[in-house]
């Protein structure tokens, strides 16, 4: 089997729609791998509503939680049976090419770890409104770093990873709340690589819907736990990068990785603190980052700079 398409599912609300993007590929070699994560909702009727033998159902006896949604998506990894595999969010879609596409991608650069598709944004009402920039058909290790840190917004369903050397790498990489870890698995894949060959591969046409939607898990968290993570995911791409690269051109990359990492991450910061303001008295949560900041290495006008930006995205609305 060529692919095994997984949902982590908890929500119901765009469920259907998102089984729905995957049956309707024109790339038909493929299972659909569906782990509910003991939801309260009735997930089971949807899914058994489909009458396909590549729908495949499971049901965790116990919630992971949004904390620990990642130890959901390595259950989907346990299950899947396909060459390759794609783990989506129970409210994204695939564009009914996307599995050809990949397939596609997979012939003409054979042996990768990863492989990445175009993705567009939608909105609660399935509508586009935004996509990635494109991107060149094979990136190293490093571009894709440089890529995600200078344009952002990758997600866990835009990429296509080997499955066995996925499992190998130890699985999707966990972080609390899965914040990095997508990116973090990538770069695992990229780098470590397949048969000898690194990087990964782009496809050169839109594959993958990824729908914002405030019912996200990045939505919910305590706010000192994605703080910490900010700080766990530093630490990661800090020991990463310590490495020098055997290539120049890699090593002038990782250099200017290295140089930009202290601003990325201190930008992860302010947006951070600047999304939390409105939750709660504001006055009363700068002050508390006022005091709190330094805890993070943050200076009093990095503070300052979340409210500047909590206060433009106010008077935006």
């Amino acid at each position: 089997m060529r692919f095994s398409v997984t949902i982590p599912a908890y929500k119901g609300k765009y469920l259907r729609e998102c089984i729905d993007s995957v049956l309707a590929q024109t790339f038909t070699d493929f299972e659909l791998v569906i782990v509910n994560d003991a939801s309260p909702e009735d997930l089971g009727a949807i899914v058994n509503s489909y009458h396909d033998e590549r729908v495949r159902y499971y049901v965790n006896e116990t919630n992971c939680g949004a904390v620990d949604v990642v130890d959901n998506w390595n259950k989907c990894l346990s299950y899947a049976q396909g060459e390759y595999i794609i783990c989506m969010g129970d409210d994204d879609r695939l564009l009914p090419e996307a599995l050809q596409l990949y397939d596609a991608l997979i012939e003409s650069r054979p042996g990768l770890a990863v492989y990445h598709g175009w993705t567009e944004l939608i909105d609660q009402a399935s509508k586009s409104h935004d996509m990635q920039l494109p991107r060149p058909e094979y990136e190293s290790a490093y571009a894709l770093i440089l890529h995600h840190w200078t344009n952002g917004r990758q997600y866990i369903g835009d990429f296509v990873f080997h499955t066995e050397t996925l499992r190998a790498n130890g699985g999707f990489y966990k972080l609390p709340l899965a914040w990095g870890s997508d990116n973090i698995t990538a770069v695992i894949a990229a780098s470590k690589g397949r048969n000898g060959r690194n990087g990964i591969a782009n496809t050169q046409r839109l594959a993958f819907q990824y729908r914002v939607n405030p019912l996200s898990i990045s939505s919910s968290g305590s706010m000192q736990m994605k703080m910490d993570t900010i700080g766990k995911e530093r630490a990661w791409y800090e020991a990463f990068l310590r490495q020098s690269a055997t290539d120049a051109q890699e090593e002038k990359i990782r250099q200017k990785l290295m140089a930009e990492l202290p601003h990325y991450f201190l930008l992860k910061y302010i947006y951070c603190i600047a999304d939390d303001l409105p939750h709660g008295n504001v006055l009363g949560k700068l002050f508390h980052w006022l005091r709190h900041g330094k805890d993070y290495g943050l200076s009093v006008s990095s503070v300052l700079y979340a409210f500047f930006i909590y206060m433009k995205h106010r008077f935006r609305r």
